[in-house]
């Protein structure tokens, strides 16, 4: 080892991802060159950032987007300042100083003091209850605010504005999404693209106001609401702002070095002081500032290399590409976007499936593209932008979807330094030297050796297309796709509940510990699974966690596109009374209800009901909960039978009012139909449930397995029964298999091809002994349940928790 004395001494202003990024590709090009400190103002190591909208909707833990840990400082010999500002750089003498006075010498000195949001000059705008987006302090305002608040406003219709604001959506507040213009992400989308985003969202639950300027903010001490510029107001109790970013550049315009908009950079990333260079969101390159991070790695490569003596080319300047990070919603962008009468347009619009592609050629040549609803070629288009690839047939058909590109092929063609994971800078080279190295064989493995897919995961398709292609005839696809429930474990379904029985756990948060998940908190797919897991298995000792649940689950109600609820009450079997539909016609006029819908499964849906509204409608109403929103039995569809049809032989609506009450509320993996015919005529679609039970020459068929929604799937005889206490005790011992065997969100249809039929008849008609054990653990289970509505209306903390001040009218609650 070099000794300490013989180093240079190098400091870094900024903990971020760009100036971290550099000092990581320093210790792997000279690990000796430098004597390393790093200050930061923030109080927490170096964090990615971009994941900061994952954090927002409690899919990520703080911990969990950490990208060094204090000790991998420590490790490498880096002198960290947290929560330390510096004030003052003299460029003479070479010295930073920070808040406290102190100041420290240094031979090199790298700016990476990133960027701020941008706050509109507007009157008000000091008011409490408005924030900007930009780092771990914000998020932790946004979150405790959706706690108290419900009504809320992003103010930017740009990239981060909307993972702002669909952020809070699912936290459970009333968004609506305000932007200046009329498209969203005009700055990466052309206008059919941002339409159709706009569209998308708005079937998620966002509000938008679009075309609108915001003139003033309203309310005293706090926010209440924004004034636009056509006299127009919007009611928001919390504010984001998310209108764009500034770089930095106080601390550089300060200390005597030359600024623009950035600090300016020559193509080694110097600046006008010497010896001090400057580096991502802060600096301004030939006229641009980038605010994305791809070009701050690619910054950082050539930055790096200079510092440390390499012969390296120029930085000559970023294509941009942008990705969206919102789960459910597919928007990528690289390059030019807008038509141009220079360049030739291939462009493809599919309106029924909501997707859109265009390729930009100048030339021949692939100058820029956008993809919506399918950026299954995003990696393919961003390397043919990148190294001017010049359109053919083949990259038509690739790009289009009218032909599969050549396995590998991509992964092929990327050079050694191409970027391969433009989130945390990961080059191809990277991920294929660890693979030789250390013998790695699934992408999981990829992810925590270099970080690559650890971000948005847009990279994956790439990355595994890396690992096949280096691995050749080693490559195992089976064991490469192998992963656990989630990214926070490598434990599949069966090893998490055989060891939560094993150890006896019984919260979600000793699982978590005891099997060492990597984010300790765990994400929005673990979550929720552990929490039924741990319900089925221990249905008496574990207590159900509220806030582990989806959002329709915790409110009760189904959200709808425009932020109401659809709230729909029990019929059971289908089968309702004049009373009851007068009963309803009153609760919809009196409360607005601005639809009611006869659903497929015979219930009355009154949509359109706000949110503030719920309580007091499930208290008129004095009706059980439909379930609507659960992952529970949905309904029991039924034909008149017996009673009424001539044809039917059994009694249907009775027998679906018996199933219905009796496993009402019971959580499931995944949601759960069930229809009852009296006779084989099948006006129940008993085809295509969960459970379809037929009336026949006086017996009943079961069947099983059936699903009538995308993927559909007829329902398989499993057995035929002669009384109404075997097909009880059948159904009762399935749904129970189901539920004990059954993934977190997998429907019968999918649990009944992976397990097979034939496993299902030996396990519930063949052995007698132990369907009659499955049915018994099925009637503990039913003992707890309980009615959802009424125990909000019975809890007034649980109801003010979910839905404020609610004022329940006179009488209380009904029986």
């Amino acid at each position: 080892m070099q000794p300490r004395n013989d180093r240079q001494r190098l400091i870094v202003v900024g903990n971020g991802m760009a100036g971290i990024n550099t000092v990581e590709q320093i210790l792997k090009l000279a690990p000796n060159a430098y004597e390393i400190t790093v200050f930061g103002s923030e109080p927490y190591p170096n964090y990615n950032r971009i994941q900061l909208s994952y954090v927002l909707e409690k899919s990520k833990s703080i911990d969990e987007i950490i990208l060094n840990s204090r000790e991998w400082y420590a490790e490498n010999g880096i002198g960290l300042h947290t929560g330390t500002t510096v004030t003052q750089i003299d460029t003479t003498a070479k010295t930073v100083t920070t808040s406290d006075g102190a100041a420290t010498p240094y031979d090199k000195l790298i700016l990476a003091t990133g960027s701020k949001p941008f706050m509109l000059p507007v009157p008000g705008a000091d008011k409490q209850g408005i924030v900007g987006f930009r780092d771990i302090a914000d998020c932790e305002t946004m979150l405790e605010a959706a706690g108290k608040y419900r009504k809320a406003a992003v103010i930017g219709g740009g990239l981060l504005g909307l993972e702002a604001a669909k952020g809070l959506l699912k936290l459970g507040m009333d968004v609506t999404v305000v932007h200046l213009l009329g498209e969203l992400m005009e700055r990466q989308l052309d206008p059919t693209a941002s339409h159709l985003l706009q569209q998308e969202l708005e079937l998620q639950g966002l509000k938008f106001a679009m075309g609108q300027k915001t003139e003033a903010f309203l309310g005293d001490e706090r926010v209440s609401g924004i004034r636009f510029g056509d006299g127009t107001t919007l009611e928001a109790e919390f504010v984001v702002m998310a209108v764009g970013i500034r770089p930095n550049v106080e601390l550089a315009r300060a200390s005597g070095i030359m600024t623009n908009r950035g600090i300016l950079v020559d193509d080694l990333l110097r600046t006008s002081a010497d010896g001090v260079y400057a580096v991502g969101e802060c600096n301004e390159h030939r006229g641009v500032s980038y605010g994305l991070v791809a070009p701050l790695f690619e910054q950082g490569a050539v930055l790096v290399k200079h510092l440390c003596g390499v012969d390296t080319a120029p930085y000559a300047g970023s294509v941009v590409s942008t990705q969206l990070k919102i789960s459910g919603v597919e928007v990528f962008s690289a390059g030019e976007f807008m038509d141009a009468s220079d360049l030739t347009v291939v462009r493809m619009h599919d309106e029924w499936r909501r997707i859109y592609k265009k390729v930009l050629i100048r030339g021949g040549v692939i100058v820029g593209g956008v993809l919506v609803g399918d950026s299954s070629q995003s990696a393919r288009l961003q390397q043919w932008i990148r190294t001017g690839a010049v359109m053919n047939d083949e990259y038509h058909a690739i790009v289009m979807g009218t032909a599969a590109a050549p396995a590998g092929a991509g992964a092929a063609e990327l050079a050694d330094e191409e970027i391969v994971c433009g989130c945390n800078g990961v080059t191809k080279k990277m991920i294929v030297d660890a693979i030789r190295e250390r013998e790695l064989t699934t992408v999981d493995e990829i992810k925590l050796a270099t970080g690559a897919t650890r971000s948005c995961g847009g990279c994956k398709p790439v990355v595994e297309q890396i690992l096949k292609l280096t691995l050749g005839d080693k490559y195992d696809s089976a064991a490469a796709k192998q992963a656990g429930i989630c990214d926070c474990t490598p434990l599949s379904r069966d090893e998490v509940v055989a060891a939560i029985k094993e150890k006896g756990l019984i919260t979600s948060k000793e699982v978590r510990y005891a099997l060492d998940w990597n984010n300790k908190e765990g994400c929005s797919k673990c979550r929720p699974a552990l929490n039924y897991y741990l319900g089925m298995i221990w249905p008496q000792e574990h207590a159900d966690e509220k806030d582990s649940r989806f959002v329709n689950e915790r409110m009760h109600g189904n959200i709808q596109k425009d932020g109401t609820f659809g709230v729909v009450p029990r019929m059971y079997g289908g089968v309702t009374t004049p009373e009851d539909l007068r009963l309803i016609a009153d609760v919809a006029v009196k409360y607005n209800v601005k639809l009611v819908k006869v659903t497929g499964g015979q219930r009355l849906d009154l949509l359109g009901v706000k949110r503030e509204d719920l309580p007091a409608i499930w208290s008129d109403l004095g009706m059980p909960s439909g379930y609507a929103y659960a992952k529970a039995l949905r309904t029991v569809k039924t034909c008149v039978g017996s009673q009424f049809c001539r044809f039917g032989t059994k009694d249907s609506m009775g027998m679906g009012i018996v199933l219905e009450k009796k496993y009402e509320r019971l959580d499931m993996p995944a949601k759960f139909k069930m229809a009852v015919n009296g006779c084989p005529r099948n006006c129940a679609e008993s085809s295509t449930k969960d459970i379809g039970i037929v009336g026949n020459e006086g017996a009943w068929e079961i069947y099983v397995g059936g699903n009538g929604g995308i993927k559909a799937r007829l329902a398989e005889l499993l057995c035929k029964v002669k009384t109404d206490d075997e097909l009880i005790e059948i159904v009762s011992a399935f749904m129970q298999y189901y539920r004990e065997t059954g993934k977190y969100l997998e429907r019968t249809s999918d649990w009944i091809e992976r397990i097979g039929l034939d496993k299902v008849k030996a396990v519930i008609v063949e052995d007698a002994a132990g369907r009659k054990t499955l049915a018994d653990r099925m009637e503990a289970a039913l003992e707890r349940v309980r009615e959802p509505w009424q125990e909000i209306l019975d809890n007034p903390n649980l109801r003010e928790r979910l839905f404020g001040e609610i004022r329940i009218p006179a009488g209380g609650p009904k029986d």
